[in-house]
């Protein structure tokens, strides 16, 4: 079984073929976001600026491109757990940090369920196995602010944001609508 081609490495590349990959990457995020994973990639170039045949350098495949996609918005999440380690109220902290979990997980619209189809399984335990440290650093700190129920771990609140992605992602309100459900559902997680 052989594996498909993968973008290469962001760092070993030309400044200018860096601009264009970065370009890519956030062209097709907002595509995305806004039509799903089966977004056309001949559209991603068009954002971009770039031709089809650049995007096609950088990234061999639509899987090469989603992974790129998916990695890069949780190198963002978890950009911003690390930032929110310093603020003062630990458990505004974590709830900041899950809000933006929750508008991750809307704008994927199907780029995990697509990516979990026949893709590389390392992606998916990295890139979870990131997120679970950044949210288990913040909620350890909100747990001994005692902001938080004592028994609530990072893996309830991982799954209770990813089910209420699931369940507005179809909705044409969906990101307002998974904020209305998180901030309920934050409620519960509050220590009393």
């Amino acid at each position: 079984m052989s594996k498909e081609p993968v973008a290469p490495p962001r760092q070993r590349m030309r400044a200018d073929a860096r601009r264009n990959f970065d370009r890519i990457v956030a062209a097709a995020g907002v595509l995305i976001a806004e039509r799903g994973a089966d977004a056309s990639l001949e559209e991603v170039a068009r954002q971009a600026g770039v031709g089809s045949a650049t995007l096609h350098r950088h990234f061999p495949s639509r899987r090469a491109l989603l992974e790129a996609v998916f990695k890069d918005r949780v190198e963002a999440l978890c950009a911003r757990a690390d930032d929110l380690l310093s603020a003062p109220d630990p458990g505004e902290a974590l709830f900041a940090w899950l809000r933006a979990v929750g508008a991750h997980a809307v704008a994927n619209r199907g780029l995990g369920a697509s990516l979990m189809r026949g893709g590389d399984p390392t992606l998916g335990g990295t890139c979870h196995d990131m997120v679970v440290n950044a949210g288990d650093a913040l909620l350890a700190r909100a747990r001994a602010a005692n902001a938080v129920r004592p028994e609530i771990a990072v893996t309830h609140l991982l799954k209770l944001v990813s089910a209420i992605s699931l369940a507005t992602e179809q909705e044409p309100d969906g990101p307002a609508e998974a904020d209305r459900l998180l901030a309920i559902a934050i409620d519960g997680v509050r220590a009393h």
